[in-house]
């Protein structure tokens, strides 16, 4: 059995993680995002296609590459749940910015994370983005929801 302690160690451990990550994200260092990947990390991306398993940060450096500035990458309140050597938390985010070709995007998503301890650290084994889409037959993503 986890003592209540030990659980509140592991919840501040997976929240420094992510913060980290999201720091990361803002700043557009894939690096410092890549480091928080478990191996055989596997996202589902709001970009094509379905499921990618990424193993360094190339994609991410060439996405960070069409941004101007840094991004506004913000996580709102999370639920967060552990158990054991895994976790799972869930939540929404807002992504705002300039695009270098001048679009100015700014849209809230749903971002699921499953972690797991990873020989002593936390680490981020998959992370699912989705955004709902409008069921009136236009199957058009619904980038205007705000919480």
């Amino acid at each position: 059995m986890t003592s209540s302690i030990d659980k509140t160690r592991e919840e501040a451990q997976i929240r420094a993680v992510i913060e980290d990550r999201t720091k990361a994200l803002r700043a557009k260092n894939g690096l410092e995002v890549v480091r928080h990947h478990a191996p055989r990390f596997v996202l589902f991306s709001l970009a094509p296609p379905l499921a990618t398993a990424p193993t360094d940060a190339s994609g991410l450096e060439a996405w960070f590459a069409t941004w101007e500035g840094l991004i506004g990458y913000e996580p709102g309140a999370f639920e967060l749940a552990i158990g054991g050597d895994v976790a799972f938390c869930h939540g929404l985010v807002r992504m705002h910015g300039r695009k270098k070709d001048g679009e100015e995007p700014d849209l809230w998503f749903r971002r699921t994370l499953g972690l797991r301890k990873v020989a002593g650290p936390w680490k981020i084994a998959h992370e699912h983005q989705s955004v709902p889409f409008y069921m009136d037959g236009s199957d058009r993503a619904a980038l205007d929801l705000v919480p």
